[in-house]
């Protein structure tokens, strides 16, 4: 059969990435307590078009994806990664791998058992060096009680409810739960999905004990990650949903402390 995608274009344009979006696809993923975890991610896939050619083999893509099956992993998508390059002739591929991810927390005070769920996203890349480049990321409810409203205030003070957007470049292999316990250490105090009446006692006084701006939010993240040589690159947001204003109220730092990217090789990272 005719191959319309090989046939050469002669508009002489090259395309920086093509590909697949939006795919949901059943997956597996590494568990710190209990192994492995079954989720469903959101999947895209993309790699770069020469400008000789008319269009690429989409079908091919969901074709490569089964190699990951049945688990996600650094080492799974670096070699993805290499399929990807290896079957559509590419030069370089992309990949971003978002999932919801739950974890069962007991209430503070009550020990309730709930399950409280993140949204973690991998995202890798493959240039023409054949360089991997890997980052984890976790997207982190947070409580945050503002200093000002405090200082200022006769009795109480406002507090919402925030999201932390933390992104990792490491050495070595690093929990997404260690990733989310860092963010979460850092908050006025951090949320719950099962409260009792003794436990929303605990968290509303240990938030107003424990005042923070997003400003402060970021700053401690950042100093935990400058300290921890295992990261080499991270970027980190807080992302305040104002209670008694009509906008948020946001933060962001990025360091890339002084180390170059992308990562040599995936063998580094698992």
């Amino acid at each position: 059969m005719k191959d319309i995608q090989n046939q050469r274009d002669f508009r002489n344009i090259p395309i920086d990435k093509v590909g697949i979006k939006n795919l949901r696809y059943p997956i597996t993923v590494l568990d710190r307590k209990n192994e492995v975890q079954n989720t469903v991610a959101t999947i895209n896939m993309y790699v770069d078009l020469p400008h000789e050619y008319k269009g690429t083999h989409m079908s091919r893509f969901v074709e490569i994806l089964h190699l990951l099956r049945p688990e996600i992993s650094l080492q799974g998508i670096a070699d993805v990664l290499g399929q990807m390059k290896k079957h559509l002739n590419a030069a370089s591929a992309h990949i971003e791998v978002s999932f919801p991810y739950f974890i069962e927390k007991a209430a503070p005070m009550s020990k309730a058992p709930g399950l409280l769920d993140y949204t973690c996203r991998i995202s890798g890349s493959s240039g023409p060096d054949h360089k991997v480049d890997l980052i984890s990321e976790v997207v982190v409810p947070i409580s945050s009680v503002c200093p000002c409203s405090k200082e200022i205030s006769d009795a109480g003070a406002h507090n919402q409810r925030g999201e932390v957007h933390l992104s990792t470049r490491f050495k070595k292999f690093i929990w997404m739960e260690d990733m989310i316990e860092l963010v979460e250490s850092t908050a006025s105090c951090e949320v719950f999905s099962v409260l009792k009446r003794v436990d929303e006692k605990y968290v509303t006084e240990k938030g107003y004990e424990n005042p923070k701006f997003v400003e402060d939010v970021v700053r401690d993240i950042a100093e935990k990650l400058n300290k921890d040589d295992n990261i080499t690159w991270f970027s980190v947001s807080a992302e305040n949903f104002e209670s008694i204003h009509n906008h948020s109220a946001y933060a962001h730092i990025m360091n890339s402390k002084g180390n170059d990217f992308p990562l040599d090789s995936p063998q580094a990272l698992v």
